[in-house]
């Protein structure tokens, strides 16, 4: 399983949406990281265009638990490429 942020920080600054580039397991995903409330944060992958997905949002507490909690289901469920192809 692997997993590498393409920026160190968000594509964005908003405080209260924030956008990121990972790549996993070799592929590359945008998330979209928005705030629900004052305490409930949604984490999302999001279109080249911005538009959701058809996956489920995870959520956290801060931005950073909502994004980890995705990036970890993501690694889990997107198996490795395979050399062999």
């Amino acid at each position: 399983m692997t997993h590498r942020r393409l920026h160190d920080g968000p594509l964005n600054m908003s405080p209260r949406r924030q956008s990121f580039l990972e790549v996993i397991n070799g592929r590359d995903y945008r998330i979209e990281v928005s705030s629900v409330n004052s305490s409930r944060w949604r984490a999302e992958v999001v279109t080249q265009y911005g538009g959701p997905t058809a996956l489920m949002p995870f959520y956290g507490t801060t931005p950073e638990t909502a994004r980890e909690g995705l990036t970890t289901w993501l690694a889990r469920i997107q198996p490795l490429p395979d050399a062999g192809r």
